[in-house]
């Protein structure tokens, strides 16, 4: 069965779009990341003499890490959602499609 190339160029565009939105997802999560990896050396301890014989609490740090990446990861939580529930209903959609049209699933995964 031959299929018409409308079908198909639809599809296409459907998953290009998915793509894009992964995309956008993706980056806002190495944004975080390089963020927070910049602020590491900030949150790690001065590096003076121990007071009294002790070590610098290695849970003070982890507190502190966890607290600044909380804070990043709100200030991007809106546009995280949205972009979230953009790729939910792409994902829908593209589901639906298949339904549709459960040919076209099989010849893209061909190509």
């Amino acid at each position: 069965m031959t299929l018409s190339p409308e079908p198909h160029r639809h599809f296409s565009r459907m998953e290009e779009a998915r793509r894009q939105t992964q995309r956008q997802i993706d980056m806002i999560e190495r944004q975080i990341t390089r963020r927070m990896t910049a602020l590491i050396p900030d949150l790690l301890p001065r590096r003076t003499h121990y007071r009294r014989g002790r070590a610098p609490d290695p849970e003070a740090f982890l507190e502190r890490y966890r607290s600044q990446l909380t804070a990043l990861t709100a200030e991007h939580q809106p546009e995280i959602d949205a972009l979230s529930r953009k790729l939910a209903r792409q994902d829908q959609a593209i589901a639906r499609f298949i339904d549709r049209h459960g040919e076209i699933a099989d010849m893209s995964e061909r190509t």
